[in-house]
């Protein structure tokens, strides 16, 4: 059994293993490759693990041997899997490795808006303003209690849920959108439209997955129905704002601040008018990486390719 890894480096830059995968087979594992490269590389592989490498259908069909697809990751929208299907290829990707760091990385990036604690720390240390202060404390920005506040979650999967909890460990109060969750499966979560949503919550952050329904959902229109001390959260697919609109509702005063894990195009183009936007605060799509989430997905592909072998696959998408 010939297996390779044809992006490997993100998901284990050399802090976790990869023997569990060589007991599997002849393994090959490259930490990046060019899409000029990918043919040579694959070519006598019976397996191939990728993360953000793409494969097509033509290159399917240079890949004589190959007989099996997995993703490092749940979104698998690099590979053809109708093209797979045709010739009888499983795809696999890795469903809920990410929950807990995602929901941690939405509070991440809310507490840094009502608290800026980064901001502080840095003028206590660099500018020793603290040490040269004549009062015993000051704040650059409103501090802002989240208790008694109004979460409105998009996207009510596993992730959305997760937000909903720690939501209401800070005692907010939690609203949701997602027309596949009927009201019985969240009594927790007060379900409600779009527009409710945007008009009634405090802190807008977005868990649902990218569709042609969802992509540019939060847009001009959606953005200026929101409070203008509201913040928008979102790391979970960068398409579903409207980076342009949104920029322009941070700059115009329209909404208060943003957390973004996730851009529309990734990595951002110099000009994305968001990273000059005003309170916006932009992490490189990191909600996922911590060593336990991605330990749990290193262990999961692996059982993925080891169910395959045995003839039970698990996690099939196509």
């Amino acid at each position: 059994m010939k297996i390779v890894v044809l992006d490997g480096y993100t998901l284990n830059p050399g802090d976790l293993s990869w023997d569990g995968l060589r007991e599997l087979g002849d393994c090959e594992i490259y930490d990046r490759t060019p899409p000029e490269e990918v043919v040579e590389r694959a070519q006598e592989a019976d397996a191939i693990l990728i993360n953000k490498v793409k494969i097509d259908g033509n290159i399917m069909d240079q890949l004589p041997e190959l007989k099996y697809i997995g993703v490092l990751a749940t979104g698998y929208d690099v590979v053809d899997v109708d093209a797979a299907r045709e010739r009888d290829i499983p795809v696999t990707n890795v469903p809920t490795y990410g929950t807990p760091s995602v929901a941690q990385m939405a509070f991440a990036h809310l507490l840094n808006l009502t608290q800026h604690v980064a901001h502080h720390s840095r003028t206590v240390k660099e500018e020793r303003r603290w040490s040269k202060g004549e009062e015993w404390c000051y704040w650059d920005y409103p501090l802002i209690e989240l208790q008694g506040l109004t979460m409105g979650i998009i996207g009510l999967g596993r992730i959305g849920r997760t937000v909903a909890d720690l939501a209401r460990a800070f005692g907010m109060h939690v609203i949701g959108h997602d027309p596949y969750v009927k009201a019985a499966d969240v009594p927790e979560i007060t379900l409600v439209d779009l527009d409710t949503l945007f008009t009634q919550s405090d802190v807008v952050t977005i868990h649902c997955p990218l569709t042609p329904e969802t992509e540019g959902l939060v847009d001009a229109e959606r953005l200026a129905m929101m409070k203008e001390t509201a913040f928008i959260l979102n790391n979970g697919r960068g398409p579903v704002i409207d980076n342009a609109a949104l920029a322009e509702a941070l700059n115009n005063g329209t909404i208060a601040g943003a957390g973004l894990d996730v851009l529309e195009n990734e990595p951002p183009e110099p000009d994305n008018p968001l990273l000059d936007a005003k309170n916006c605060y932009i992490t490189p799509h990191i909600s996922w990486a911590t060593r336990a989430s991605r330990s749990r997905l290193m262990n999961t592909a692996m059982d993925n390719v080891e169910a395959w072998m045995q003839g039970n696959p698990q996690n099939v998408v196509n």
